[in-house]
């Protein structure tokens, strides 16, 4: 049996705000909910969704301060500890997978408001948190409802909707990745799937020169893509329409570098080197990435050769059940530096 969860309803606009109760009510929600938000985006949006929730919902919050499983036990505990029935999160990846993991483990429905477009979390099915190992990202349930305010969003540094794009480019090598188990090791595959991912992907090349720009159509734009690739996932009922090499490249870079980049960005620079070694054309790839601003090489990342060769030796460890172009035994040191040589990233 194949089960397919997806949102019910996604508000896409200007000042959602004050339609958050509405949202809440047409979904169902009842009782008392958890507000779940980090100390800028209270600020940002927040205190504001809180403040019309109160006029139908007995609202509790809880400041969030990062992705780790201690905070989604802290969060957990404050859910029962006042009885939340619902949970929404106003934030950024961080927070709203903090959400969903605590909202997944005592089964009550939560609610995403998105105040960054960095990557597809913000509709999917999986919360990348740190605190579990070498896994750090694990499949949970997606949001009832996604509410992005564009003009909340639009408020955020350019860097977060360049970093939106980097992690929508890499659908191009996660869905060759998934199609080379599929045909290796007979996975299962959903053309669907991978179709809604790829025009994500594609949408995105086609619009570089608007994105750039950072105005609301830019946000529009790479919101769209990025709840399409979050719809992809919970369509295929796993992370891989848009998470392949690409990704386990990145949570290596989490691990590795003294000071990681944003997800997006990682996982940008690391489809250019997937790209390659799929034998695409990683320089089209390349050259989106720089047409929106996003980081194309190690320097750009802020993060020492040495450590992007590494993080692709040791990448295929990340998720051993996930067959990728890096296959079983993954790059040699020699391999590593060639491939991140030749399409410059070093």
């Amino acid at each position: 049996m194949h089960v397919m969860q997806l949102p019910r309803e996604v508000l896409l606009g200007e000042d959602l705000a004050s339609h958050v109760t509405e949202v809440a009510h047409r979904v169902g929600l009842r009782g008392i909910g958890l507000i779940l938000y980090g100390r800028k985006t209270r600020e940002i949006a927040g205190a504001e969704v809180e403040e019309n929730l109160e006029k139908e919902y007995q609202m509790e919050h809880i400041v969030v301060k990062e992705a780790s499983m201690a905070e989604v036990e802290r969060c957990k505990e404050k859910a029962r500890k006042v009885g939340a029935r619902w949970m929404i999160a106003v934030g950024g990846g961080s927070i709203i997978d903090v959400a969903k993991l605590a909202s997944y483990s005592l089964d009550i429905p939560f609610i995403s408001f998105p105040t960054t477009a960095s990557h597809d979390g913000i509709a999917s099915a999986n919360a990348s948190i740190k605190g579990i190992g070498l896994k750090t990202s694990v499949q949970a349930s997606p949001p009832i409802a996604v509410i992005a305010d564009v003009k909340v969003i639009e408020t955020a540094p350019y860097r977060f909707l360049a970093a939106g794009v980097g992690d929508m480019i890499s659908n191009f090598t996660a869905v060759k990745d998934w199609q080379l188990a599929h045909r290796i090791r007979g996975e299962y595959y959903s053309e669907y799937a991978a179709s809604l991912s790829m025009m994500s992907a594609k949408m995105v090349m086609r619009n570089a020169d608007i994105i750039r720009l950072g105005n609301e159509e830019a946000v529009r734009k790479v919101v769209k893509g990025l709840i399409s690739s979050g719809v992809a996932m919970s369509i295929a009922g796993s992370s891989r329409p848009a998470s392949g090499a690409e990704h386990l490249f990145s949570h290596a870079l989490d691990m590795l570098a003294k000071k990681p980049a944003l997800h997006g960005e990682q996982t940008g620079v690391g489809t250019i080197i997937m790209a390659y070694l799929h034998g695409l054309k990683w320089g089209r790839i390349k050259e989106t990435l720089k047409r929106v601003n996003a980081p194309t090489d190690a320097y750009e990342l802020g993060i020492e050769p040495e450590v992007i060769v590494k993080a692709l030796t040791v990448a295929h460890r990340i998720r051993p059940e996930r067959y990728t172009i890096l296959g079983t035994e993954g790059l040699t040191w020699e391999a590593a530096e060639k491939a991140a040589k030749i399409t410059g990233v070093i």
